[in-house]
């Protein structure tokens, strides 16, 4: 493979030069490396930083790797490189015939080339999409070309500030809109072959819309449209309202622990020929997935049911008798709701029944509780203290395995304790 060469072009930007072109994963993992950011205690006491990279996550490297072995792998972001630092001090590489260059006779139009299988290109940006290769099952995935942008002897601050400068300015797309988008073609995929977040969505929309739904009109929509509230526009409102994203992960925990690998297993050869649901396995442990076996069945309507009717009990037992400003109807509120159906649901199936009248049965100890208290704050923290007290108005939990601030549930739950 060495010497190794390439059509490239270059780019003049106001940050500096560059060119573009395509390099094969397998070469890539030969020659560039992760330039870790390290910080070096100097005699002073103060420090110094090497290094521009994050740390590598193994999680989402494994998970990038899976990604690769699918048919619907798809880099089109550039990997930006800065060439000819060694990676075993950081130094310009001197060497002549160990450099890479890019050679022209004057146009934008010209070759790359790599005269040797050397760890010369630090990584700027990209890194987990590279290295997850490494975690790819199917070999034939390491010839796939990677699009790179290549910057020559770039000196290692203005390395760590690209860096910086990329990840600053990227705007995360929202995880509503990213399930908005991830369902938009519903109507056109067989629902034999939907995902476990493509079923959510589905449902979620659907609980949305329908008129006996719980739910209906309290789901803010990201897409941009002229129907639905924004989650401030509702507050003001005075309706209470919950995001796709909060609806669309409660219902996947029901019937998948990793959504993802289900993905995975379900893709086949060409996008539209993916697998059926039949191909998932059941958890091991179906108390963490209660809806599972009903959604490898394809029992999507018995699913809607049980979480409509859950929602239903919901309602008649907390939401009705509450007042806007309470935590049970915002976020952390929900998604706790969306944490105790987990167990509730697993009884139901157990029981073989999924009514509105089996769930207010099993949630009427909550009636009448009040959760304004400012205690259940809008936070991380809120979503635990909520489920909290409805696990001890329940009796999921004993008082006794509550870390912290036992007095504080004592006194907001007083007898009502099981």
């Amino acid at each position: 493979m060495y010497p190794f060469s390439a059509p490239a072009f270059s780019v003049t930007q106001p940050f500096g030069q560059f060119v573009v072109t395509t390099l094969p994963a397998k070469l890539l993992l030969d020659v560039a490396y992760s330039d870790r950011l390290k910080a070096i205690r100097q005699p002073d006491g103060t420090y110094i930083l090497e290094g521009s990279q994050r740390e590598l996550l193994d999680r989402r490297l494994r998970e990038i790797g899976e990604y690769i072995d699918t048919s619907e792998v798809a880099f089109p972001n550039a990997i930006i490189l800065a060439a000819n630092y060694k990676e075993e001090d950081g130094l310009i590489e001197e060497e002549e015939d160990n450099r890479w260059r890019f050679e022209t006779d004057g146009n934008l139009v010209g070759q790359l080339f790599i005269p040797k299988n050397i760890k010369l290109a630090p990584i700027i940006d990209g890194q987990h999409r590279l290295f997850g290769f490494h975690h790819s099952k199917r070999i034939e995935r390491l010839d796939t070309p990677l699009l790179c942008a290549i910057y020559f002897d770039l000196p290692k601050p203005y390395q760590a500030s690209l860096f910086a400068t990329i990840n600053a300015n990227q705007r995360p797309v929202s995880k509503s809109q990213t399930y908005e988008l991830f369902g938009y073609n519903l109507e056109k995929e067989a629902p034999a072959k939907w995902v476990p977040e493509k079923l959510s969505v589905f449902l979620t929309r659907k609980l949305n819309a329908a008129a006996d739904s719980p739910l209906k009109d309290h789901i803010v929509v990201a897409a941009e449209n002229d129907f639905s509230l924004s989650l401030s526009q509702a507050r003001k409102a005075g309706v209470w309202a919950m995001s796709t994203a909060t609806s669309v992960e409660g219902i996947v925990r029901l019937i998948s622990r990793n959504p993802k690998r289900d993905a995975y297993r379900m893709s086949g050869s060409l996008r539209y020929e993916g697998k059926n649901r039949a191909v998932l396995p059941l958890e091991s442990d179906s108390k963490k997935t209660p809806l599972r076996e009903l959604y490898i069945n394809e029992n999507d309507e018995l699913i809607y049911k049980a979480i409509k009717n859950y929602f239903t009990a919901v309602e008649g037992t907390l939401w009705t008798s509450t007042n806007i400003g309470s935590y049970i109807t915002k976020t952390v509120g929900i998604q706790a709701l969306f944490d105790i159906s987990v167990p509730i649901m697993k009884h139901a199936t157990d029981a073989k029944d999924l009514s509105a009248g089996y769930f207010e049965e099993i949630l009427a100890p909550t009636s009448g509780f009040e959760f304004s208290n400012d205690f259940f704050q809008a936070s991380g923290t809120g979503r635990g203290r909520v489920r909290n007290c409805l696990e001890l108005l329940l009796g999921m939990r004993q008082l006794a395995a509550i870390p912290k601030d036992r007095e504080t549930y004592q006194r907001l739950l007083g007898d009502r304790i099981r």
